[in-house]
């Protein structure tokens, strides 16, 4: 018995000598994740703030709330700053339906089919992740211009469905040969073709992955600036990120209340989205290249 209760004490002797140091890592990763969320916070601050007091003062704390703000931003321009999310939403919807589809396909037959020259095409595939984008952005653009598709969301979701993202193409390859061969041979011998044991088959068993695919490329589009940019010059087809710039005028007065009021509204919907899928996110992340 002696014996017994003295190998039993030094789990506690090492709870109680770690306790300290746990609570010293726990205090640093709370003041560190104050301070990587302070901008966050203090741009929500400063979209209620009177327009008079936005840089005037560090505090997160107002003097006095007023969300006048909110309405200024979102309809002081020529368009309402709704049609700006409007469009931004149908081209992010778009963008995460041709990305899951287009390069579910593709990375489906890199892993699984077998045809003449695969591990070639794979290879040029990886090849052009180290190809910087603004390499190809003119002649995408002489091309897009000459299709006439220049101020049009086109170019910007076209490309999407003909699997021009490699880094998604490799991410679902490595996912899909964790996926045991077996499922489908059984599958084979049972009649089934190709396309559905892809569908039947590898999709339902690749949630995670899509979901991890679905999640980027809504954020990356989301925020994109860039890409709006050069394509679109309508104020009617801007996206949320061109309508943001508008705000700020360096000719005259720039509408910084508005400009923070309408940022802040533009996390929301990136929250939620990554809110409902982040399970799958962390799964698929955690999963990709694993064997089962």
């Amino acid at each position: 018995m002696t014996a017994s209760v003295t190998a039993a004490r030094p789990p506690s002797d090492i709870t109680k000598r770690s306790l300290p140091a746990s609570l010293i890592i726990h205090a640093l990763l709370i003041a560190a994740s104050l301070l990587m969320l302070y901008p966050l916070l203090w741009m929500v601050s400063a979209s209620v703030r009177p327009e008079t007091e936005i840089f005037s003062s560090t505090s997160l704390i107002p003097s006095s709330i007023d969300f006048s703000s909110y309405a200024r931003g979102w309809v002081g321009l020529d368009v309402s700053f709704g049609r700006f999310f409007w469009n931004s939403l149908v081209i992010s919807v778009l963008v995460v339906t041709g990305n899951v589809i287009a390069c579910s396909l593709t990375a489906f037959a890199f892993a699984r089919l077998r045809f003449a020259g695969r591990n070639f095409w794979f290879a040029i595939m990886l090849g052009t992740l180290m190809i910087p984008y603004h390499v190809t952005l003119i002649p995408q653009y002489v091309l897009f211009l000459d299709l006439g598709w220049v101020n049009t969301i086109l170019p910007l979701v076209v490309p999407k469905f003909l699997a021009s993202d490699a880094f998604f193409i490799f991410l679902m390859v490595q996912f899909f040969r964790g996926i045991p061969r077996e499922l489908d041979e059984a599958a084979m011998m049972d009649g089934c073709s190709a396309w559905r044991i892809y569908w039947k088959i590898m999709l339902p068993l690749s949630l995670p992955v899509l979901a991890t695919a679905a999640i980027f490329s809504f954020i990356w589009t989301w925020d994109d600036f860039f890409g709006p940019l050069i394509y679109l010059n309508d104020m009617n087809t801007y996206t949320i990120q061109l309508g943001l710039r508008t705000f700020v005028d360096s000719t005259s007065a720039s509408d910084w209340g508005g400009l923070f009021a309408m940022s802040t509204l533009t996390l929301v919907p990136v929250f939620f989205f990554f809110l409902f899928f982040q399970r799958l996110l962390i799964e698929g992340i955690a999963t990709t290249g694993m064997k089962r």
